[in-house]
């Protein structure tokens, strides 16, 4: 992700927020791995749940992607999962704080109680934005009815 948003300027970050420290350090220590030092510091992590994302980008720093990986740390405890409250509360955060011409992506896990609430309660949301605004679409497998769901809302240039 980093390498689609870093230019020359300095100015992109991405920033990574988990209540799970274990998913965080997994993260870091993926980044140690794979990028330079000045490219890490591009990179900040929080331990906080994704509904207090604009706690942490800067006030009217232009953000073009606010991406969820819903459900749970694959590898850790499944009890600490993403809920249905939390997430629409990070949508309407990410709804305020995305530019026009930016994407918000969902891969919603449904194969976990709570999972489908979580994705009525994503397409609850999308159904609500305006047709003039948003473009919002779902890609789900047919044959798989367990497997994550896509859901893509797509911020319209006026």
């Amino acid at each position: 992700m980093l390498k689609m948003v870093a230019d020359e300027s300095g100015r992109a970050r991405v920033y990574g927020l988990d209540i799970q420290r274990d998913a965080l350090d997994s993260t870091a220590s993926l980044l140690d791995q794979t990028l330079s030092t000045k490219e890490k510091e591009l990179v900040k992590l929080f331990p906080l749940c994704h509904s207090r994302m604009e706690e942490i980008v800067p006030e009217n720093s232009p953000v073009r992607l606010v991406a969820f990986n819903l459900g749970y740390l694959p590898g850790g405890d499944k009890a600490i999962t993403t809920v249905s409250e939390t997430t629409l509360l990070a949508l309407e955060a990410s709804k305020r704080i995305l530019i026009p011409g930016g994407l918000i992506s969902l891969v919603v896990y449904v194969g976990h109680p709570g999972g489908r609430e979580e994705l009525e309660t994503v397409e609850a949301f999308a159904s609500g934005l305006s047709v003039d605004n948003w473009i919002c679409c779902k890609f789900q497998m047919l044959n798989r009815p367990l497997a994550p769901v896509l859901v893509f809302l797509f911020k319209r240039e006026i």
